[in-house]
Protein backbone atom coordinates (compact mmCIF):
# COMPACT_ATOMS: atom_id res chain seq x y z
CA UNK A 1 0.00 0.00 0.00
CA UNK A 2 1.23 3.26 -1.14
CA UNK A 3 2.14 6.23 1.74
CA UNK A 4 0.43 9.04 1.93
CA UNK A 5 0.32 12.35 3.32
CA UNK A 6 -3.01 13.53 5.01
CA UNK A 7 -4.14 17.07 4.93
CA UNK A 8 -5.27 18.14 8.53
CA UNK A 9 -5.65 21.54 8.28
CA UNK A 10 -4.91 23.20 4.52
CA UNK A 11 -3.45 26.38 5.97
CA UNK A 12 -4.23 29.68 4.18
CA UNK A 13 -2.87 28.82 0.71
CA UNK A 14 -0.79 25.65 0.49
CA UNK A 15 -0.23 24.02 -3.44
CA UNK A 16 1.75 21.55 -4.73
CA UNK A 17 4.97 22.41 -6.49
CA UNK A 18 7.57 21.21 -8.10
CA UNK A 19 9.94 23.16 -10.82
CA UNK A 20 7.21 24.24 -12.80
CA UNK A 21 6.56 23.41 -16.66
CA UNK A 22 8.77 25.32 -18.76
CA UNK A 23 8.35 25.64 -22.73
CA UNK A 24 4.79 25.96 -23.31
CA UNK A 25 4.49 29.45 -23.47
CA UNK A 26 3.56 29.83 -27.09
CA UNK A 27 0.33 27.82 -26.18
CA UNK A 28 -0.37 30.09 -23.55
CA UNK A 29 1.16 28.67 -20.55
CA UNK A 30 3.34 29.79 -18.13
CA UNK A 31 5.59 27.77 -16.50
CA UNK A 32 4.34 27.91 -12.62
CA UNK A 33 6.03 26.02 -10.16
CA UNK A 34 7.57 26.95 -6.85
CA UNK A 35 7.57 30.95 -5.87
CA UNK A 36 10.68 30.52 -4.54
CA UNK A 37 12.56 27.41 -6.27
CA UNK A 38 15.48 27.60 -4.65
CA UNK A 39 14.07 26.62 -0.96
CA UNK A 40 12.39 23.71 -2.56
CA UNK A 41 15.15 22.26 -3.89
CA UNK A 42 17.28 22.74 -1.21
CA UNK A 43 14.64 20.88 -0.02
CA UNK A 44 14.36 17.69 -2.04
CA UNK A 45 18.16 17.23 -1.73
CA UNK A 46 18.19 17.18 2.15
CA UNK A 47 15.85 14.32 1.68
CA UNK A 48 17.61 12.41 -1.27
CA UNK A 49 15.02 13.30 -4.12
CA UNK A 50 15.71 14.53 -7.27
CA UNK A 51 15.89 18.31 -6.77
CA UNK A 52 12.13 19.07 -8.77
CA UNK A 53 10.20 16.50 -6.66
CA UNK A 54 7.00 17.54 -5.61
CA UNK A 55 6.27 19.15 -2.71
CA UNK A 56 4.34 21.39 -0.87
CA UNK A 57 4.00 25.20 -0.77
CA UNK A 58 2.77 26.41 2.27
CA UNK A 59 2.00 30.38 2.55
CA UNK A 60 1.89 32.83 4.83
CA UNK A 61 -0.19 30.68 7.56
CA UNK A 62 0.22 26.95 7.68
CA UNK A 63 -1.23 23.68 8.06
CA UNK A 64 -1.28 20.56 9.75
CA UNK A 65 -0.50 17.02 7.82
CA UNK A 66 -0.38 13.53 9.12
CA UNK A 67 1.82 10.87 8.54
CA UNK A 68 0.17 7.42 8.34
CA UNK A 69 4.17 6.09 8.04
CA UNK A 70 7.42 6.70 8.73
CA UNK A 71 8.77 9.57 6.44
CA UNK A 72 11.70 11.29 6.16
CA UNK A 73 11.18 15.36 5.74
CA UNK A 74 12.76 18.57 5.23
CA UNK A 75 10.89 22.36 5.95
CA UNK A 76 13.18 25.01 3.90
CA UNK A 77 12.19 28.51 2.93
CA UNK A 78 10.40 31.08 5.26
CA UNK A 79 9.75 29.62 9.29
CA UNK A 80 6.27 28.73 10.22
CA UNK A 81 7.33 27.76 13.19
CA UNK A 82 6.82 24.30 12.08
CA UNK A 83 6.52 21.59 15.03
CA UNK A 84 6.17 17.33 15.31
CA UNK A 85 3.30 15.95 17.19
CA UNK A 86 3.48 12.68 18.44
CA UNK A 87 0.86 11.66 21.24
CA UNK A 88 1.15 13.65 23.45
CA UNK A 89 4.57 15.02 22.91
CA UNK A 90 5.21 18.06 21.16
CA UNK A 91 8.72 19.52 19.50
CA UNK A 92 9.74 22.26 17.26
CA UNK A 93 10.58 20.55 13.57
CA UNK A 94 14.39 21.90 12.68
CA UNK A 95 14.50 24.22 9.48
CA UNK A 96 16.77 23.20 6.42
CA UNK A 97 17.19 20.04 8.19
CA UNK A 98 16.00 16.07 7.15
CA UNK A 99 13.91 15.12 9.96
CA UNK A 100 12.95 11.81 10.52
CA UNK A 101 9.08 11.32 11.59
CA UNK A 102 7.50 8.30 13.35
CA UNK A 103 3.86 6.65 11.77
CA UNK A 104 1.32 8.78 13.31
CA UNK A 105 3.55 12.08 13.32
CA UNK A 106 1.87 14.87 12.95
CA UNK A 107 3.60 18.47 11.30
CA UNK A 108 1.86 21.39 11.83
CA UNK A 109 2.77 25.06 11.25
CA UNK A 110 1.96 28.68 12.43
CA UNK A 111 2.42 32.40 11.34
CA UNK A 112 4.91 32.84 9.24
CA UNK A 113 8.03 34.75 11.40
CA UNK A 114 10.27 35.60 7.91
CA UNK A 115 9.30 35.75 4.57
CA UNK A 116 6.11 34.24 2.69
CA UNK A 117 6.33 30.81 1.55
CA UNK A 118 8.03 27.49 3.34
CA UNK A 119 8.52 24.19 1.61
CA UNK A 120 7.19 20.58 3.08
CA UNK A 121 9.50 18.10 0.79
CA UNK A 122 9.21 14.61 1.73
CA UNK A 123 11.54 11.57 0.78
CA UNK A 124 9.71 9.97 -2.48
CA UNK A 125 8.07 13.49 -3.15
CA UNK A 126 4.07 13.79 -3.62
CA UNK A 127 3.60 11.76 -6.85
CA UNK A 128 0.98 13.20 -8.31
CA UNK A 129 -0.21 12.56 -12.48
CA UNK A 130 2.35 15.47 -13.94
CA UNK A 131 0.39 17.52 -16.69
CA UNK A 132 2.35 19.05 -18.87
CA UNK A 133 5.60 17.20 -17.38
CA UNK A 134 5.38 18.66 -14.15
CA UNK A 135 2.85 18.33 -10.74
CA UNK A 136 2.99 22.17 -10.17
CA UNK A 137 -0.22 24.00 -9.24
CA UNK A 138 -1.63 26.86 -11.69
CA UNK A 139 -4.12 27.95 -9.68
CA UNK A 140 -5.60 30.37 -12.00
CA UNK A 141 -5.84 27.63 -14.49
CA UNK A 142 -6.92 25.00 -12.50
CA UNK A 143 -3.80 23.18 -14.21
CA UNK A 144 -1.93 20.23 -12.52
CA UNK A 145 -1.48 19.53 -8.60
CA UNK A 146 -3.85 18.24 -6.57
CA UNK A 147 -7.60 18.36 -8.56
CA UNK A 148 -5.99 21.70 -9.73
CA UNK A 149 -6.08 24.16 -6.69
CA UNK A 150 -5.11 24.56 -3.21
CA UNK A 151 -5.56 21.73 -0.69
CA UNK A 152 -8.03 21.40 1.80
CA UNK A 153 -8.78 19.28 4.47
CA UNK A 154 -8.97 15.87 4.15
CA UNK A 155 -7.51 15.77 0.89
CA UNK A 156 -5.10 12.66 0.54
CA UNK A 157 -1.50 13.53 -1.14
CA UNK A 158 0.51 9.80 -2.10
CA UNK A 159 4.33 9.87 -1.75
CA UNK A 160 6.33 8.15 -4.44
CA UNK A 161 8.78 5.84 -3.72
CA UNK A 162 12.74 6.30 -2.23
CA UNK A 163 14.88 7.18 -4.39
CA UNK A 164 17.56 5.07 -3.10
CA UNK A 165 19.52 8.34 -3.22
CA UNK A 166 20.96 9.59 0.56
CA UNK A 167 19.74 12.20 2.71
CA UNK A 168 22.04 15.03 3.07
CA UNK A 169 22.58 17.73 5.58
CA UNK A 170 23.88 21.14 5.77
CA UNK A 171 27.59 21.86 6.46
CA UNK A 172 28.70 24.24 8.90
CA UNK A 173 29.09 27.59 7.90
CA UNK A 174 26.62 27.13 4.97
CA UNK A 175 23.97 30.12 6.05
CA UNK A 176 24.44 32.30 3.23
CA UNK A 177 23.01 30.16 0.73
CA UNK A 178 19.69 30.33 3.49
CA UNK A 179 19.81 33.87 3.21
CA UNK A 180 19.27 34.10 -0.48
CA UNK A 181 15.59 33.74 -0.62
CA UNK A 182 15.16 36.77 2.13
CA UNK A 183 17.08 39.66 -0.03
CA UNK A 184 14.89 42.66 -0.29
CA UNK A 185 17.77 44.19 -2.75
CA UNK A 186 16.88 42.77 -5.86
CA UNK A 187 19.23 43.50 -9.09
CA UNK A 188 17.64 44.17 -12.45
CA UNK A 189 18.94 44.41 -15.89
CA UNK A 190 17.41 47.05 -18.44
CA UNK A 191 14.04 45.54 -20.14
CA UNK A 192 13.13 45.73 -23.58
CA UNK A 193 11.53 49.03 -23.10
CA UNK A 194 13.67 50.95 -21.22
CA UNK A 195 13.80 53.65 -23.65
CA UNK A 196 10.10 54.51 -23.17
CA UNK A 197 11.00 56.06 -19.82
CA UNK A 198 11.94 59.66 -19.03
CA UNK A 199 15.90 59.66 -17.35
CA UNK A 200 14.80 60.83 -14.29
CA UNK A 201 12.17 57.91 -14.23
CA UNK A 202 15.03 55.65 -14.98
CA UNK A 203 16.40 57.22 -12.09
CA UNK A 204 13.98 57.38 -9.69
CA UNK A 205 12.89 53.66 -10.18
CA UNK A 206 16.47 52.03 -8.31
CA UNK A 207 17.00 55.11 -5.33
CA UNK A 208 12.84 54.33 -4.42
CA UNK A 209 11.74 52.22 -1.91
CA UNK A 210 8.69 50.23 -2.72
CA UNK A 211 6.07 48.50 -0.92
CA UNK A 212 4.53 45.33 -1.89
CA UNK A 213 0.69 45.77 -2.16
CA UNK A 214 -2.04 43.73 -0.82
CA UNK A 215 -2.77 43.08 -4.14
CA UNK A 216 0.09 40.71 -4.82
CA UNK A 217 -0.39 36.74 -5.91
CA UNK A 218 1.28 34.12 -7.37
CA UNK A 219 0.52 36.39 -11.00
CA UNK A 220 1.91 39.29 -9.55
CA UNK A 221 3.40 41.61 -7.63
CA UNK A 222 1.84 45.43 -7.56
CA UNK A 223 3.88 47.75 -5.67
CA UNK A 224 3.75 51.21 -4.38
CA UNK A 225 5.30 53.86 -4.42
CA UNK A 226 6.16 57.09 -7.06
CA UNK A 227 4.51 56.31 -10.26
CA UNK A 228 7.13 56.23 -13.32
CA UNK A 229 6.53 58.80 -16.28
CA UNK A 230 7.07 57.88 -19.72
CA UNK A 231 9.18 59.47 -22.52
CA UNK A 232 6.50 58.09 -24.91
CA UNK A 233 2.63 57.72 -24.65
CA UNK A 234 2.23 56.05 -28.02
CA UNK A 235 0.03 52.36 -27.50
CA UNK A 236 2.49 49.22 -27.63
CA UNK A 237 2.08 46.27 -29.14
CA UNK A 238 1.03 43.34 -27.08
CA UNK A 239 4.54 40.81 -26.93
CA UNK A 240 6.05 37.73 -24.63
CA UNK A 241 6.56 38.27 -20.85
CA UNK A 242 8.54 36.68 -18.67
CA UNK A 243 9.17 35.81 -15.02
CA UNK A 244 10.56 38.67 -13.19
CA UNK A 245 9.15 40.76 -16.15
CA UNK A 246 8.72 45.05 -14.27
CA UNK A 247 5.74 45.89 -16.31
CA UNK A 248 4.65 50.02 -15.80
CA UNK A 249 1.17 50.21 -16.87
CA UNK A 250 -0.52 53.73 -17.26
CA UNK A 251 -0.92 54.14 -13.21
CA UNK A 252 2.71 54.16 -13.78
CA UNK A 253 3.37 51.85 -10.36
CA UNK A 254 5.50 48.59 -11.13
CA UNK A 255 4.11 45.42 -11.71
CA UNK A 256 6.77 42.10 -11.09
CA UNK A 257 5.65 39.18 -12.94
CA UNK A 258 5.56 36.49 -10.99
CA UNK A 259 5.37 32.70 -10.47
CA UNK A 260 1.88 32.29 -12.74
CA UNK A 261 2.19 35.16 -14.41
CA UNK A 262 0.37 35.59 -18.01
CA UNK A 263 2.53 35.01 -21.24
CA UNK A 264 2.01 37.96 -23.22
CA UNK A 265 1.58 41.91 -21.60
CA UNK A 266 0.88 44.92 -23.74
CA UNK A 267 2.32 47.59 -20.59
CA UNK A 268 6.33 48.25 -21.15
CA UNK A 269 8.71 46.43 -19.17
CA UNK A 270 11.22 48.75 -17.34
CA UNK A 271 13.46 46.28 -16.16
CA UNK A 272 13.70 42.18 -15.37
CA UNK A 273 14.90 40.66 -12.30
CA UNK A 274 17.67 38.89 -12.26
CA UNK A 275 17.58 34.62 -12.00
CA UNK A 276 19.63 34.66 -9.02
CA UNK A 277 17.06 37.31 -6.75
CA UNK A 278 13.78 35.15 -8.39
CA UNK A 279 13.89 33.20 -5.06
CA UNK A 280 13.85 36.36 -3.21
CA UNK A 281 10.41 37.13 -5.26
CA UNK A 282 8.87 34.33 -3.69
CA UNK A 283 9.10 35.07 0.07
CA UNK A 284 7.78 39.05 -0.62
CA UNK A 285 4.25 39.77 1.71
CA UNK A 286 2.18 42.35 1.28
CA UNK A 287 4.21 45.41 2.87
CA UNK A 288 7.62 44.14 2.80
CA UNK A 289 9.53 46.97 1.41
CA UNK A 290 11.87 46.44 -1.29
CA UNK A 291 14.39 48.39 -3.59
CA UNK A 292 15.67 48.19 -7.17
CA UNK A 293 19.55 47.94 -8.48
CA UNK A 294 20.62 47.92 -12.09
CA UNK A 295 23.51 45.30 -13.63
CA UNK A 296 24.08 43.85 -16.34
CA UNK A 297 23.46 40.60 -17.70
CA UNK A 298 27.42 39.86 -17.70
CA UNK A 299 26.92 40.19 -13.98
CA UNK A 300 23.47 38.59 -13.52
CA UNK A 301 25.12 35.34 -15.78
CA UNK A 302 27.76 35.32 -12.88
CA UNK A 303 25.22 35.83 -9.71
CA UNK A 304 23.57 32.80 -11.03
CA UNK A 305 26.51 31.04 -11.45
CA UNK A 306 27.69 31.88 -7.91
CA UNK A 307 24.47 31.17 -6.64
CA UNK A 308 24.69 27.56 -7.91
CA UNK A 309 28.22 27.17 -6.57
CA UNK A 310 26.98 28.16 -2.71
CA UNK A 311 23.88 25.28 -2.99
CA UNK A 312 26.25 22.35 -4.18
CA UNK A 313 28.88 23.24 -1.27
CA UNK A 314 26.39 24.00 1.34
CA UNK A 315 25.12 20.14 0.86
CA UNK A 316 26.88 17.16 2.10
CA UNK A 317 25.84 13.29 2.46
CA UNK A 318 24.57 12.38 5.63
Amino acid sequence: MRQEVVVLEAGLLTTVQDLGRPGHAAWGVSASGAADPLSLRAGNLLVGNPEGAGALELTLQGGALRFDDEALVAVTGSDLSPTIESGAARRPLALWAAEPVAAGTVVRFGTTRSGARSYLCVRGGIDLPPVLGSVSTHLLTGLGGFEGRALRSGDRLPIGLDPGAPARRMRIGADEIRKVPFRKLLRVTPGPQEGWFTSASLARFVETEYEVSEEANRMGLRLLGPALDRSREDPMLTEGVCLGDVQVPESGRPIVLFAEQQTTGGYPKIACVVCADLPALGQLRPRDRIRFEWTTLESARALLREQERLLANALESI
